[in-house]
């Protein structure tokens, strides 16, 4: 995934509100939300190339969800999927903390990516390009290819957008959510980061929903789960038809 905007311990009736986009590459096969049939109590996508995935709840109340590093001179040749990280930890019942201290021992071996875990009582953030293990206190954090609350453009604007939204300031409504995940404008180049990809290319990512050829936002997903237990997962998917991206098929909206 991409971009992550969440609050924890904010809204008066979730205690997580999560939106969020995934890019990939158009042609990475990819199963929409579901709860998994090998794995009952998961409940998210899947990568159907790697077997991970990149945001999901388990039916005890455990979630996890990850964004890649975006740092092209230090990827690795063959590193180990970083979407297990994320269906590992649902499948699991350590803590959060020790899942993430066992993780930091071996972070090294995966290229650069962002994991924000947790439970009905913590929630951490950890990146293996970062400063170790933090345990996040209530608030609205941003999440893109840096590091956390990182200010770049996308995160800024999807931070300004939602934050009512995800803080119950007005109403919750998943199609207003959708819609502000759409902003397909790119910021202007004064503003870009410098990731080592190159203006242009800097500029194509930098809106909150990329489309640019062979890659872009695959997916839009809202994840809001109650302060009295019970979650619910919504996902938009978008596949190219030739002249940019498109809705495919309905809204989905599953819940345990």
């Amino acid at each position: 995934m991409c971009l992550i905007i969440f609050s924890y311990d904010v809204h008066p009736d979730f205690k997580l509100a999560l939106a969020a986009n995934r890019d990939e590459f158009y042609d990475r096969p990819t199963a929409p939300i579901d709860v998994w049939k090998d794995q009952p109590d998961i409940l998210a996508g899947r990568d159907l190339l790697g077997g991970g995935t990149w945001l999901g709840v388990s039916r005890n109340g455990r979630f996890a969800a990850i964004t890649n590093y975006r740092d092209p001179a230090s990827v690795r040749p063959d590193p180990p999927t970083r979407g297990r990280l994320v269906s590992d930890f649902l499948e699991g019942k350590e803590p959060p903390s020790r899942y993430l201290e066992r993780l930091d021992a071996i972070g090294h071996r995966y290229n650069g990516f962002n994991l924000v875990i947790g439970n009905a009582e913590t929630l951490f953030y950890y990146s293996n390009r970062g400063n170790g293990i933090q345990e996040l206190p209530s608030g609205v954090y941003g999440l893109s290819n840096h590091l956390l609350d990182t200010p770049w453009p996308k995160v800024l604007r999807a931070k300004e957008g939602l934050r009512e939204l995800l803080t119950g300031s007005v109403a919750m409504d998943a199609e207003i959510v959708f819609e502000k995940l759409e902003h397909r404008h790119p910021a202007p180049d004064p503003e870009l980061p410098d990731t080592g990809v190159g203006i242009e290319k800097e500029r194509a990512l930098s809106p909150l929903f990329i489309s640019i050829p062979g890659y872009g936002t695959r997916s839009s997903s809202i994840l809001l789960m109650g302060r009295t237990g019970g979650s619910e997962l919504f996902e938009r998917t978008f596949l190219p038809d030739g002249q940019g991206l498109v809705r495919q098929g309905e809204t989905r909206r599953l819940a345990f």
